[in-house]
């Protein structure tokens, strides 16, 4: 009766999400007393996730599931967690994670707490801390169905390195037939994606121009970040959609969020509202952004931000 965790991977590595949740797989499995097990599907190697506490992977090849599909993954974690006797599934709080997860809750007839930051606080009954009102309150729930589904806020637990070797067993589940065909995906390369990075640079109409995006570029980059925009300017086709942040975009719970020439309207400031520290770079010093944020410059973007490259990297010695 082990802890099944969902650990998800793209072209065949494990996303940091993926680690961790196994993290947090692990700890809710020493409260319980019992082990971890995880889901991986068409990972290429799993031995890296003995160092966060699992203990077994059913490991499943399918070329059905080169693309990802709610209905096939949930079927396939129902499964796994059917023939584990889970009572607690651990997933992430990723755009995929949160689309299947209803549907596992359906198939196990479990209770599903979203957004969950901590371990925790009790099993019986099993009660956890969970973002509520767009990342602007705290709630307490209890999860009073034999099976739980637990979705992890990314960036809230953090990894934690566990001494062990995970044991690997081939699974095959029954793959359902699938409704919709995947034609074609076009990703980025060579990029932090929004989805694992810890720090995102994000812009707005302030820079002006999409000529001018290549400052933000290089301010990601010296930083490790990944490049982000605000609604109006993926609608202008300055950048692309899939850099499109907010409530009505991609959310972001980076551990540092820089705004550039963003106002803040609310629809934004909800979807990087779980971001732990917020940064404001704005010549309007009345911008809505600076009351939701922890650190404030009103300044000039085209003389702050090359300024502050170059601060860096000083600071981190480079050229």
């Amino acid at each position: 009766m082990s802890v099944l965790v969902y650990t998800e991977s793209e072209q065949g590595l494990f996303k940091k999400t993926a680690l961790e949740v196994a993290s947090y797989a692990k700890a809710v499995a020493n409260q319980l007393g019992t082990t971890v097990t995880a889901i991986a599907i068409n990972a290429n190697d799993v031995s890296a996730l003995g160092n966060y506490g699992v203990n077994k992977v059913l490991s499943v090849k399918n070329a059905q599931l080169d693309a990802f599909n709610a209905d096939a993954y949930a079927a396939s974690i129902k499964q796994a967690a059917e023939q584990e006797g889970a009572k607690v599934v651990v997933v992430s709080s990723s755009a995929d994670s949160k689309y299947l997860a209803p549907l596992l809750a359906v198939g196990l007839n479990a209770g599903y707490a979203s957004n969950v930051v901590e371990a925790p606080s009790n099993t019986s009954p099993f009660t956890v801390k969970r973002t509520a009102f767009t990342n602007k309150a705290f709630e307490t729930i209890q999860i009073n169905t034999d099976v739980k589904i637990i979705g992890v806020s990314n960036n809230a637990f953090g990894l934690v390195e566990n001494t062990g070797n995970a044991s690997a067993e081939e699974f095959t589940p029954t793959i359902p037939e699938l409704g919709v065909t995947l034609a074609s995906v076009d990703k980025a390369t060579d990029k932090v994606t929004i989805a694992d990075a810890e720090i995102v640079v994000s812009a707005g109409r302030g820079l002006k121009g999409p000529e001018n995006w290549g400052m933000v570029e290089e301010l990601a980059d010296v930083l490790g970040a990944a490049t982000a925009c605000s609604k109006p300017v993926s609608d202008l086709g300055w950048r692309p959609h899939s850099e499109h942040v907010g409530q009505t975009g991609k959310p972001v719970a980076s551990n540092l969020y820089i705004a550039i020439g963003i106002s803040g309207a609310i629809q934004h400031l909800a979807g990087i509202n779980a971001s732990k520290v917020k940064v404001v770079i704005n010549t309007d010093p009345e911008a809505p952004f600076f009351k939701a944020a922890d650190y404030g410059v009103v300044g000039d973007a085209f003389q702050v931000v090359p300024e502050l490259i170059e601060k860096l990297r000083t600071f981190k010695g480079q050229q």
